[in-house]
This record gives C-alpha cells, sequence and structure tokens, in this order.
C-alpha cells in the first residue's frame, strides 16, 4: 500500500485498519437489501465506527446509510468505491438495535431500511452537539404492595430483582393504577443497574407513565419519547438513552426500537390497541418486536392490559409466559357491576323496548343514579367509518361464510332481474341460499355503522347536566370528580377523579357486527379499557353495555373474565385457520399484479390461498389472503420477500403491498 507521502495531491488512500466498510444503503428496494462494501479512506478511519451515518454514491447517486460494520476485506473482487463522508461519527445505530431491525425486517416480509427508518430518529445536529447528562444514581427497590394483589406478582418482582428471565401476561384489575404498577417493576429492574423499556400506546399514557416512573427512579433517570416531540428535543433524548445516561424508558409505538443499554426489561401495556402497529413499511407490531428483542437480549417481558389478546393468550398457552392474575375474591371486590340488555325479564317487563333502543331505561337509571351521588358518567360512543356489514335480519348475529367464515357482503347490482347475493370479503365465495345458524332466518339487514349526535341527545335528556366531548381532535385527558356527563369514542375516555359513578356502553352492535376478524375481542378490549374507569361495585359503580347478554364478549365483560374470551377467541381461530394459531399475509395491488405475484409464489407445503377479492366497487385494488401453519411462518416471510425481489428488480409498474399477521384481513 502506498504511504501518505508517495501519493499524488487529492488522492485517497485506504485506511490502514480495517479498511472495508459494510454499509446498509438508504434505498428502499426489495431486491437491493444488502449490505454494501464500501472503501474507507485513511481520513475518515477515526470517524467511521459501526452504527454512524455515512454518505455514499450509490448507482451514481448520493445517498445516506449506516456505516454496520468494519472488515479486513471485500469478496466483491472489483475496485471498491471510497465513502463520500462520514455524516456524524455518532454511532447512532447500536449492535444490538441492527440485529433487531433485520429480524424484523425478515419476520415482517420488509426491509432492512425501511426498519431502521423506525429505529433512528432524524439527525439534529445541534442537538447532536450538545453532551448528555450523566447516569442518574440507582434508585432504590420499591416498596410494590399494589402487587400482592396477585398470587404471582410477588414472585414477578422477585424474578426481575433477580436478574432471572421473566416472560408475563399481567391482567390489570379494574380501576387499577396501572401506570403505578408498571413503574414499581421499572424502578425495581433499575435498581439492579439494567435498563427498562416501556411502550404505552398514546401521549396521555406517556405522560402518565412518565409521571409514576420519575417518582421512583427520579426525574433524571426516565425520559419519555413520542412523535409529539420536536426534532430536536426528541433527538435529544434519544442520544441520551443511546449514550447510557438514561436507564427507563417510556414512548409509544417507535420507542420499541430505543437503544436502551443492557436491556433488562421490555414492557407492552394494552397490546390490543391498533395504535401499536406501524402504519408503515413492513407493519410491525409493538408486542411482536418486543418479542423478539426479549429473545435476541435476554431481557424479562411483560404484557399488561385490562383485557387479553389470542396472541397474548398464545404466549400463556404455549408455554412461552405465563400470567399473572388476581384471585376471584380480588375481583369481585373490585369490578363494578355491570349489566346488558336481556339479563333479566323484569327489563322488558319495565321498559318493552329495551332491546331495540339505543339507550334503554337501565342505562338512564344507571346514569341518574350516578349524576345523584354527585359523580360523573362516562358515555361511550363508537367511532363513524366502520365498513358496513350484514347481519341476520332476525335475531341480528353477524353473517359468516360456510367456507372460511368469513364477513359476508353485498355485492350490489342484479342478474336476470335479481339482486345479486352476497359473497365472501375474504375467498370471494357466493351464499347465495343463506340461513342464520342461531335462528334459521333467511333475512339479512346492514349493521347499524358510526356514531350519532349523542352530546346533543344526552344534553336535552339531562338538562343542566355539563355535558363534556373527548375525541378526535380534542381529547381530555382527565376530568374532574363532580357531576358531568363525559361524551367520549373508544381511547379517547378521559381519567376521572374518583372513579365514574356509571359508564354507558352505547351502540354495542356496530363493535361487534363489524366485519373483521377481531371484531369481537376488540369490542371487548374497548369496553373494558372504559369500564375500568368506573367505581368499583361496593362503592356504587355501573357499567351498562347496550349489546345482548348472550354475546360472549358481553358474558366476559359481566363476569369480568378476559381471560376466558381469550382462550375461547383463540381456540374458534385455531379450528378455522387464522391468527396467530397461522401466518398470514395479505396481499393488496391491481388485479394483474396480485395474480402476477401468487402465480410465483412458492408456497411451504401448508400454504393456501384465499380470494382474490375486489377491494373497490370499481374493481381496480384487489386483495387474497396465504395463511401457512405457525411453525411455516419464516418460510412464507421468505418467499414473499423474493418475490417482492424479482418484482422490484423487474421494475413491475403495479405496486403490490404485503402485510404479515395483520390487524384486519379485509
Amino acid at each position: 500500500m502506498a504511504s501518505k507521502a508517495t501519493t499524488r495531491r487529492g488522492e485517497r488512500t485506504p485506511a490502514e485498519v480495517l479498511p472495508v466498510a459494510r454499509v446498509c444503503v438508504d434505498v428502499p428496494l426489495a431486491h437491493l437489501d444488502r449490505a454494501f462494501d464500501y472503501q474507507v479512506s485513511s481520513d475518515q478511519e477515526a470517524d467511521a465506527v459501526p452504527g454512524c451515518r455515512v454518505r455514499v454514491r450509490f448507482a451514481g447517486q448520493l445517498v445516506d446509510g449506516y456505516l454496520l460494520e468494519r472488515v479486513e476485506s471485500s469478496e466483491y473482487g472489483k475496485k471498491l468505491t471510497y465513502l463520500e463522508r462520514v455524516t456524524s461519527p455518532e454511532p447512532v445505530l447500536s449492535p444490538e438495535v441492527a440485529e433487531l431491525a433485520r429480524v424484523v425486517a425478515d419476520r415482517f416480509a420488509g426491509t432492512l431500511i425501511d426498519v431502521l427508518r423506525m429505529a433512528v430518529p432524524p439527525r439534529h445536529a445541534r442537538a447532536e452537539g450538545q453532551a448528555s447528562p450523566e447516569p442518574a444514581p440507582l434508585p432504590e427497590v420499591p416498596v410494590a404492595a399494589g402487587w400482592t394483589r396477585y398470587p404471582f406478582g410477588p414472585n414477578l418482582l422477585d424474578a426481575l430483582l433477580s436478574g432471572r428471565t421473566a416472560r408475563a401476561v399481567w391482567q390489570a384489575l379494574p380501576a387499577e393504577d396501572w401506570p403505578a404498577r408498571l413503574a414499581e417493576a421499572a424502578a425495581t429492574v433499575a435498581s439492579t443497574g439494567k435498563g427498562v423499556l416501556l411502550v404505552v400506546p398514546d401521549h396521555r399514557d406517556v405522560t402518565r407513565l412518565h409521571a409514576a416512573c420519575a417518582a421512583l427512579v427520579g426525574e433524571a433517570g426516565v425520559v419519555a419519547l413520542s412523535a409529539g416531540l420536536g426534532p430536536s428535543e426528541r433527538y435529544k433524548r434519544w442520544l441520551a438513552v443511546r449514550r447510557g445516561a438514561v436507564r427507563v424508558v417510556v414512548g409509544t409505538r417507535a420507542a420499541a426500537f430505543a437503544p436502551v443499554e443492557d436491556l433488562g426489561l421490555v414492557v407492552v401495556w394494552d397490546d390490543g390497541d391498533d395504535l401499536h402497529s406501524e402504519p408503515r413499511m413492513p407493519y410491525p407490531n409493538v408486542r411482536d418486536v418486543l418479542v423478539q428483542r426479549a429473545h435476541l437480549t435476554g431481557a424479562a417481558f411483560l404484557a399488561g392490559g385490562f383485557a387479553r389478546t389470542a396472541e397474548a393468550q398464545l404466549l400463556v398457552e404455549s408455554g412461552w409466559a405465563h400470567e399473572v392474575v388476581a384471585a376471584r375474591e380480588t375481583l369481585r371486590t373490585a369490578a363494578p357491576r355491570v349489566v346488558a340488555v336481556g339479563d333479566s325479564d323484569w327489563q322488558e317487563v319495565k321498559d318493552a323496548a329495551a332491546r331495540s333502543a339505543r339507550l334503554p331505561s337501565i342505562a338512564f337509571d344507571a346514569a341518574r343514579a350516578a349524576l345523584a351521588a354527585n359523580a360523573p358518567v362516562l358515555i361511550q360512543v363508537p367511532r363513524r367509518g366502520y365498513v358496513p356489514a350484514l347481519a341476520c335480519g332476525s335475531c341480528r348475529a353477524p353473517t359468516r361464510c360456510r367456507r372460511c367464515a368469513g364477513p359476508l357482503a353485498l355485492p350490489g347490482g342484479s342478474e336476470d332481474g335479481l339482486p345479486r347475493p352476497p359473497y365472501c370479503r375474504w375467498c370471494g365465495a357466493t351464499e347465495a341460499a343463506y340461513r342464520c345458524p342461531a335462528c334459521g332466518s333467511r333475512k339479512l339487514r346492514a349493521q347499524i355503522v358510526g356514531a350519532r349526535r349523542t352530546a346533543e341527545e344526552l344534553g336535552r335528556a339531562f338538562a343542566g347536566v355539563p355535558v363534556r366531548t373527548s375525541g378526535g381532535d380534542e381529547v381530555l385527558a382527565s376530568v374532574t370528580g363532580k357531576p358531568a356527563l363525559v361524551v367520549a369514542t373508544p381511547g379517547a375516555e378521559p381519567v376521572a377523579e374518583g372513579g365514574y359513578g356509571a359508564v354507558l356502553l352505547l351502540d354495542g352492535w356496530s363493535l361487534l357486527g363489524r366485519a373483521d376478524l377481531r371484531a369481537a375481542e376488540e369490542a371487548l378490549r374497548r369496553w373494558m379499557t372504559a369500564a375500568a374507569l368506573a367505581k368499583p361495585g361496593v362503592e356504587g359503580g355501573r357499567v351498562v353495555v347496550i349489546a345482548e347478554s348472550v354475546l360472549a364478549p358481553v358474558q366476559a365483560l359481566v363476569r369480568w373474565d378476559p381471560v376466558w374470551h381469550a382462550r375461547q377467541e383463540l381456540a374458534a381461530r385455531t379450528e378455522l385457520g387464522f391468527p396467530p394459531a397461522v401466518r398470514m399475509a395479505t396481499v393488496d395491488g391491481s388485479p394483474d399484479a396480485v395474480a402476477a405475484l401468487l402465480d410465483e409464489l412458492r408456497l411451504p407445503p401448508t400454504g393456501e390461498v384465499l380470494g382474490p377479492v375486489p377491494l373497490d366497487e370499481e374493481g381496480e385494488k384487489e386483495r387474497a389472503l396465504v395463511r401457512v401453519a405457525r411453525s411455516e411462518g419464516r418460510a412464507l416471510a421468505a418467499v414473499l420477500t423474493e418475490a417482492l425481489g424479482v418484482r422490484s428488480a423487474r421494475k413491475d409498474p403495479d405496486p403490490v403491498r404485503v402485510k404479515l399477521d395483520p390487524l384486519e384481513v379485509l
């Protein structure tokens, strides 16, 4: 190698130590999802550290990238191009996060750079130039008396304190101060010198959990990461985590990739919330990301919530995680009294229209009693915009396909003067002679969708009582314990001081009748999240759900038994062959593009294709479902990645979107 003294002016020479850099270039094309080798020059030797940002020339253009590692030689076989420059010597990509990003990309049929865009925030030079604070002192082990209400709660904390790998699914009691419980678990791990990562659905949860953690580990020992922060402040806090100055991190879904040093515990709260699903490629879910992270790092894992998803139940039934639940005696003391439509014959005697009314007399009675006791009333109303679905015209049971149990819909139009028969929105099969399996009726009806002007209706019904709304652009974090009517959409329910005297869950059919695989599970989750804000039944707290009491989700709410419902859901999906019992992917695109991709798939032995079916009335977009046994999930992701790579290399003009384990299969 020529020395610097013998080279011509301006000529670059390779670094003397590890002169080859492997770079992940910021080019989101499936067939280019690999590391590329570049030469490190001698003047870049000190700054070109693994994990730093670099600028390289790729296909004649200057693009950004991340330096993954430095090696001695390259197998490229030709002369390597030099790094254009090192954007910053800050090692923003840790080896642990890089490995996690690769695993997530492979699991969800995505590219590494797509995942890194979620994992590493945009650079802010001024924030990067500022020094991070010194690490906060280790907190003391907290007195976690709240966990003693759960038989295995103290065992969980003992395992966290001793550094054992603990994996648990926690079923929080109604009216539980869940931020305090999670903060106690975090402080227990932080007292050992290890890091903690807690991921919650939205900024209101971040605020509550951050305050609870700060009370135990100190303001300097915890940091909040969320999209609401400005670019400078967010990057500043993120760098403090990367540099090891903060041990406890609280944030929303992007924080699942936070570079916490020496990770000892990962937590996800309310894993069924759709805010935990990333809307960008490759659409990973926080729960799955943290499960993979616990696998890679050996950290403890905790999933908590008032309800339980089928995915969390699978973690328990597979033996990967243990459940932390309270005894039934403790639950009866903490739970509010729940009443549903049709609970007793006296309801119909007192109110003949109870089954058809949007706000029957039992709901009015509960609201009046709460207001008379000087307590607020929460009214949950479903959001607008649900996909219309068909239901039985007699008993209102959702219609299902006899072949795959998918939801039925009307295509519109007519054939030979007769309306076209309903068809399955999953597999496309027609149901010309549908008969309701519950009551035998052949009548069909459209489900009621969306919310109404509930606040105005209640304002007229309860004259003189303040009415507040929470949802959309204006979401309330909390309300006082004074008498008021609080109308909220699911997920926007504010916390009431001292708890609500009554919680009214309206339009139950709008939630239960959605054309979605997770309709029952999601309805129960939203109901329980709102009902958990009520006072205990011994203090007069009541919950009224406007839905038939014979339905499984309503029964689970009345008995406050989400575990039973999760078992039922998982067993049903296992029998029908739907996630999480299997791995499933949706393939969306134009009819020609979907057909071409399906023809090229080399599916595993258990592979099966449902559809395709149209996604719009014009037939310009279609969706196909591809499913395999859970044991062949990696093979499915691999063949989809290969097919997308082939399409990318051919520069096919029609885009195709692939989602693995999607929240919605419609």
